[in-house]
């Protein structure tokens, strides 16, 4: 029999938690003058393998092209990444970071290590194994519901 009161419970706090975490970060990356969906998105750029184009990265980031059009314009002009002629197809960008890009992605990646270690003190390896699976699901789940 399913707990409703625990399944009603479940998408605020996965809300709270996620709404957190980047209350947080944003917090620990103010220095470097970023937005959470600058940051989302060099994020995104790294862990999907430079030489993306624009489409793969909206793919990945689960966003419709024109936004990511805007970050990535205001992420150009701040030297971070930049967009490159694909060889196979001329229309086609492709999107690289630039020094100062790799540069800000080891700070940033240092800085949000620090703070999953401070988030998930206390929680056993195997629960963050059994969420990221249940989250995985979810996923799946949600993808066939389009």
């Amino acid at each position: 029999m399913e707990n409703d009161a625990i399944r009603d419970q479940f998408p605020f706090a996965v809300a709270r938690v996620t709404r957190r975490w980047r209350k947080l970060l944003d917090e620990r990356l103010k220095d470097l003058g970023v937005t959470q969906a600058r940051w989302t998105t060099m994020f995104y750029l790294q862990r999907g393998g430079e030489g993306l184009t624009q489409r793969e990265l909206a793919g990945l980031m689960a966003i419709e092209n024109p936004t990511l059009v805007r970050l990535l314009d205001n992420l150009e002009a701040q030297g971070l990444i930049e967009r490159r002629l694909c060889q196979n197809d001329r229309r086609a960008r492709r999107l690289h970071l630039t020094d100062s890009g790799h540069k800000f992605m080891d700070e940033l990646n240092a800085r949000a290590r620090d703070l999953r270690k401070e988030m998930l003190e206390g929680v056993p390896e195997s629960d963050i194994e059994t969420a990221v699976n249940v989250f995985n699901r979810i996923m799946v789940n949600g993808e066939r519901l389009k």
